[in-house]
């Protein structure tokens, strides 16, 4: 028994007797409300969101009879019965009146209900189906179980049949914007993580937003949108919810208890990302720390209290629990891939050293994800790396030579040419600590090649991004040459912004191979310049 409405007095999702795309939870409701109404949008919402087998919404008189001790009185004047349907099915919302009374007086005035308002009769999307009022005998011959069943066989059937084609996770975007963003970097992070999903395998379904001022410590967003995104995932059969900003580990517990599917944050989606391009050792490597890195806060549980590792009250009993072992075997790995990528990383400075000794100089292409530097590698170098018009299509580092005309005598520069990882805004701590072996490529590098995808409407916050990504090395990287790709998808205005911003860089087109005697000029320029300083 619950006191308060439908939806104050719902439970979880995840603390329901069962939970399931195919199936109901097994409970039904009977809810008595003191207005004669047809149930209201928010507790039709609460079944739901709880998948209840039915809901009876039972409304009273307010009078008719007097009851000792006092209290609210009256006689059932209208009764509901409601169920969730399939996604197929076309609900139903047209309502009569009939009147349902136990034993009325002639002299009782019997209020005309309220009916849903014209705007949910006619929305055609909402799962659920109610059915005209129903006098006590109709309710009491109804087969709940027959129906109940029923109900299921048609949940199950469609949920066997969309997972026919469940190769890909069905997604639900939830964006948050916060007091300290423009709408334009709001709108340029929805279509970035959208961009992620799409290159981790994932469908975006529908994207949620809410304007806050400051994220909710507890939920990310609000009460009333946490009830919003999880009718949602049920009516468009999502079963991922994606948040377009890092989530603390509470925060992912404490949605996916009340969503009742599973929920990721952005630095998650990289992270699958990773482990899907990654195809070398060492990138397997990285990949694999980064995750565990991030994974070993998140494991389910009380945390540290779960423990039994010390000594004093509330340590003794019994041994080590199962999260305590998986912390342990986690923490384990990570050492361990900790000493194998500092063994990476001498191994690296190894070969930068060798290159060194041979005087040959080195630049590293950088710039934001699918900006087109493997491109530009392959045309340069004449080589055949992968690329692809994919975020993170590549994550191992490619040396190539290349050979140049010198700026001074004219004869042959020889240099190495570096492709590295991408950068991305806001990069995961978990992927700069993991791939440090690779980003000391750029620290280390004589120059850096910075690419820039010109014809990207967020250009110049991904310049930003890039640099702001650079200062916060370790090491400070050699001089940069400011390259603008993709010249060849813009227009004239943007073109001239781009000139008048950055009146030093190179203009070309990797896809088409424009400009490249010139870049090939300026990039000896740029290694007489880092290499002989005046």
């Amino acid at each position: 028994m619950g006191v308060g409405s439908p939806r104050q007095t719902q439970i979880a999702p995840l603390e329901l007797p069962r939970y399931g795309g195919g199936r109901l939870s097994g409970i039904r409701c009977i809810a008595t409300h003191l207005k004669p109404e047809t149930p209201s949008e928010a507790a039709l919402t609460a079944m739901a969101i709880q998948r209840l087998d039915a809901l009876v919404w039972l409304t009273l008189t307010g009078g008719g009879f007097q009851r000792r001790g006092g209290g609210a009185t009256g006689y059932i004047q209208e009764t509901y019965l409601a169920h969730l349907i399939p996604q197929g099915d076309q609900p139903n919302f047209e309502f009569s009146v009939l009147s349902a009374q136990l034993e009325p007086d002639a002299n009782d005035e019997i209020e005309e209900p309220s009916i849903i308002p014209k705007s949910l009769i006619q929305t055609p999307h909402f799962p659920w189906k109610i059915s005209e009022p129903l006098n006590l005998d109709e309710l009491a011959d109804q087969d709940f179980l027959d129906l109940v069943e029923g109900l299921e066989a048609e949940f199950e059937a469609e949920f066997v049949a969309k997972q026919v084609d469940a190769d890909q996770d069905k997604v639900l975007l939830v964006g948050v914007m916060t007091q300290h963003m423009t709408q334009l970097e709001f709108e340029d992070g929805l279509a970035e993580i959208t961009r992620l999903v799409e290159s981790a395998g994932g469908q975006v379904l529908q994207t949620v937003r809410q304007k806050r001022s400051r994220p909710h410590p507890q939920t990310v967003v609000g009460e009333g949108k946490v009830q919003e995104i999880s009718l949602t995932a049920q009516t468009i059969s999502a079963n991922l919810v994606v948040f377009d900003r890092d989530l603390a580990p509470a925060q992912i517990r404490n949605l996916e208890t009340q969503i009742g599917i599973r929920v990721v944050d952005r630095t998650e989606v990289i992270l699958d990302i990773f482990a899907q391009r990654a195809r070398s050792s060492e990138g397997k490597l990285q990949v694999e720390l980064a995750q565990l890195e991030y994974a070993l806060p998140r494991l389910r549980g009380r945390g540290q209290a779960m423990s039994r590792q010390g000594g004093g009250i509330g340590t003794r009993g019994p041994g080590e629990t199962k999260l305590e072992t998986e912390r342990r075997t986690i923490a384990k790995r990570i050492s361990r891939l900790q000493q194998e990528v500092n063994q990476l990383l001498a191994h690296r400075f190894r070969l930068r050293q060798n290159r060194h000794h041979h005087d040959v100089p080195s630049v590293a292409i950088v710039g934001y994800t699918n900006a087109g530097k493997s491109t530009l590698l392959n045309l340069l170098t004449n080589s055949e790396v992968y690329a692809a018009d994919q975020l993170f299509a590549t994550l191992d580092p490619t040396t190539r030579r290349l050979t140049i005309p010198g700026t001074v005598t004219g004869e042959p520069l020889s240099l190495v040419l570096t492709d590295t990882v991408g950068f991305i805004r806001e990069l995961p701590p978990a992927l700069i600590d993991a791939f440090r072996a690779t980003l000391e490529e750029v620290t280390d590098a004589d120059a850096l090649l910075h690419l820039v995808d010109l014809s990207h409407p967020a250009w110049q916050s991904q310049i930003r991004s890039v640099m702001n990504i650079l200062t916060d090395m370790p090491v400070t990287p050699g001089p940069a040459l400011v390259v603008f790709n993709k010249i060849d998808a813009v227009d004239e205005d943007t073109l001239a912004l781009a000139r008048e911003e950055f009146p030093q860089a190179v203009f070309i087109s990797a896809a088409k191979g424009l400009g490249m005697e010139t870049l090939r000029d300026r990039l000896a320029q740029l290694i007489q310049y880092a290499l002989y300083p005046r």
